[in-house]
């Protein structure tokens, strides 16, 4: 994980300071790392990452009402230009973006709050 090791540590922390007891479930991915992380509480995936070179890709679907959420609370606009932008499917808009720096946390903690919605 090398460089991203400081910010995957800084993702955990903030989804846990959410959401806690998190439970971490490696699945195979086609990703060059080979493995990605789901973020679960009880069974309910809140987060998907999958670490690079460098930066933590977060990915994160969010249902109706969460996405109303986001559009209207804090978050950054890339990202909620991401959630506009995203497909609507029956189990919500999915984006993906990378984390490649400490100040971009908060807005990982957002998301996993408006999870739990």
């Amino acid at each position: 994980m090398g460089p991203a090791f400081p910010l995957w540590d800084g993702i955990l922390a903030a989804a846990e300071a959410v959401r806690s007891p998190l439970e971490r479930t490696w699945k195979p991915s086609k990703t060059p790392f080979g493995r990605m992380c789901l973020l679960q509480h009880r069974g309910r995936t809140l987060l998907y990452l999958t670490p690079d070179e460098g930066r933590v890709w977060v990915a994160v679907v969010l249902g109706g009402r969460a996405y109303q959420a986001a559009m209207a609370g804090p978050l950054p606009a890339g990202i909620k230009q991401l959630l506009a932008e995203a497909r609507p499917y029956a189990e919500g808009r999915g984006i993906r973006f990378a984390v490649v720096e400490a100040g971009e946390l908060p807005a990982v903690a957002e998301l996993v709050q408006l999870k739990i919605l």
